[in-house]
């Protein structure tokens, strides 16, 4: 009888398609033959492993050592001077876009007082200053994927394991945070107004929960966590995946789960921090986050029950899982024990009612307010 090993899946798909091949060409093949047909297969997946691993050690020295230093921004004639170091008349690339990804906020809200993180390298990649490795070496046979890290306030694209885009985000705050695990791109709107607050303009908006109606877009990016669980990130990043991404396909029903392409939260905020976060205490570009090993079977995102609207409560799937959601977080440390979840608020649906009971307070005054008829 014939025994083969296999050591990895990908060697165990090898044999499946050999098998298959051998089949319809329906012929025999003597056993030998398939023997020293699926050796030289995995001897080459072995001989590409090993180029990939060779090609992710040397894209980690790609980018030279670029050192950082934390300042307090002492008056604002320094801050000016920060700004006009790194303005350039190059406009194939903004070097203030450096100093924004670093510091994970708007140069606007720079202000006399904060602390600021400064390169003593100016590189016009912004790929120089990742804290993602340059070349995912599990993610090598992924088209497409990308990682959130909420400690980092960042992203990364991979397209087959190499590091397309970098890009600083703003997550959820404590009450409404950006839940670790898997998520997908499902849809997306050029120009979305918030089903829950019309107020909310969201250029570039990729929804990546439906339920919960998480998303990347571009919003305002004060420098900390700060969003109603959504991923916010600067114009020009939000523009750039918007283009890049593959949103989910569809069947008869509704959008197939996961079907798009592939977002990993790997981490949680740590919100003792009062101010800033992780990334401002960095003192090199060459800390470099661990990624997951499997990164295609990381858990899908638990979300408590009540951050999910409830116009949506009643199609979710598997949703036994949002009904105990946040006791595992909290379990696990995602959620801390002294903080209360701030349920999901349809915001439209409140200012209607308030303008219906205004609307009804004001007819009430009126007809009291009416002379009673006298009688002759």
């Amino acid at each position: 009888m014939l025994k083969i090993q296999f050591a990895t899946i990908r060697e165990f798909f090898v044999f499946v398609l050999l098998f298959i091949f051998l089949l319809s060409c329906n012929r025999r093949t003597p056993q030998t033959g398939i023997e020293e047909f699926v050796a030289d297969s995995i001897e080459q997946l072995k001989l590409q492993d090993s180029i990939d691993l060779a090609k992710r050690d040397s894209a980690e020295n790609f980018f030279p050592l670029i050192k950082y230093s934390k300042i307090k921004i002492e008056s604002r004639t320094e801050l000016n001077e920060i700004l006009n170091r790194f303005k350039n008349e190059d406009k194939s690339f903004d070097n203030l876009k450096i100093l924004r990804t670093l510091n994970r906020k708007e140069i606007r809200y720079l202000r006399v007082g904060d602390s600021i993180l400064l390169p003593d390298t100016i590189i016009q990649d912004i790929k120089a200053y990742s804290v993602f490795p340059q070349y995912y070496f599990e993610a090598r046979n992924i088209e497409k994927i990308v990682v959130v890290s909420n400690k980092m306030q960042s992203y990364a694209c991979y397209e087959h394991g190499e590091l397309v885009r970098f890009a600083a985000v703003n997550t959820g705050k404590e009450k409404t945070p950006t839940f670790p695990g898997r998520y997908s791109f499902v849809w997306r709107e050029r120009l979305r107004r918030s089903s829950l607050d019309e107020t909310w303009i969201m250029p570039f908006t990729i929804n990546i929960h439906n339920e919960a109606g998480s998303a990347l877009h571009q919003f305002a990016m004060p420098g900390r966590p700060v969003s109603h669980s959504c991923i916010r990130q600067f114009f020009d990043d939000a523009e750039w995946i918007y283009n890049w991404g593959k949103m989910a396909k569809r069947d008869s029903v509704s959008f197939i789960p996961f079907s798009g392409t592939p977002v990993i939260v790997i981490d949680h905020f740590d919100f003792n921090r009062k101010t800033y976060g992780d990334w401002i205490d960095l003192a090199s570009n060459k800390v470099i986050l661990e990624l997951p090993k499997k990164p295609m079977e990381v858990e899908e995102a638990l979300i408590p029950i009540i951050q999910i609207p409830k116009s949506s409560r009643g199609v979710l799937r598997n949703r036994e899982r949002y009904l105990y959601a946040e006791d595992t977080l909290r379990a696990r440390g995602v959620i801390r024990d002294n903080v209360q979840l701030t349920p999901s608020v349809n915001f439209n649906e409140l200012r209607k009612q308030k303008a219906k009971a205004k609307q009804k307070l004001e007819a009430e005054k009126q007809q009291n307010s009416q002379p009673e008829p006298t009688s002759n």
